[in-house]
C-alpha cells in the first residue's frame, strides 16, 4: 500500500485534536500543523470528498468510520515508533519528530515485522 503522508498527517491531527479538546475545526488543524488556513481548507475538502471527514454545519470536523480507522492506525504507528526510539536512547523530542516522518514510509509488512522483532527482544 502506498502511504499518503499529507492525508495521514491531517486525519491524525483531527483525531488528536478531538481527543485533546473534544472538538476540531479547520483553524485548529492549521494551528496544530503550522499550515495556512487556505491550505487546510483545500486539504479538508479533499478528505471530505474521499470519505474520511465530515464537516458539520457549525464547522466542526468529524472523522468518518473510515477516517477513524486510518487515523488510529497512523497514531499507533507513531506511538510505537516514538516509544521505540526513546527506548534506544533518542531524546524524546527528536524521537517524536522522527516518528512523525517514519510512520509514513514503512510498508505494512516492514512495520509488522519490526513490531514482532521488538516484541521478541523486549
Amino acid at each position: 500500500m502506498v502511504r499518503n503522508q499529507s492525508k495521514e498527517d491531517y486525519i491524525e491531527a483531527i483525531l488528536l485534536l478531538r481527543k485533546m479538546h473534544g472538538s476540531c475545526r479547520s483553524v485548529d488543524v492549521a494551528r496544530h500543523l503550522g499550515f495556512s488556513k487556505p491550505s487546510v481548507s483545500i486539504a479538508v475538502s479533499k478528505l471530505i470528498e474521499e470519505g474520511y471527514v465530515i464537516r458539520e454545519d457549525h464547522g466542526e470536523l468529524v472523522l468518518t468510520e473510515k477516517g477513524i480507522e486510518e487515523a488510529s492506525e497512523v497514531l499507533a504507528r507513531h506511538e510505537f515508533l516514538c516509544n521505540f526510539l526513546i527506548n534506544i536512547g533518542v531524546d524524546p523530542e527528536v524521537a517524536n519528530q522522527d516518528a512523525c516522518r517514519m510512520e509514513h514510509v514503512f510498508s505494512d509488512e516492514t512495520f509488522e515485522k519490526l513490531k514482532e522483532y521488538v516484541g521478541r527482544h523486549a
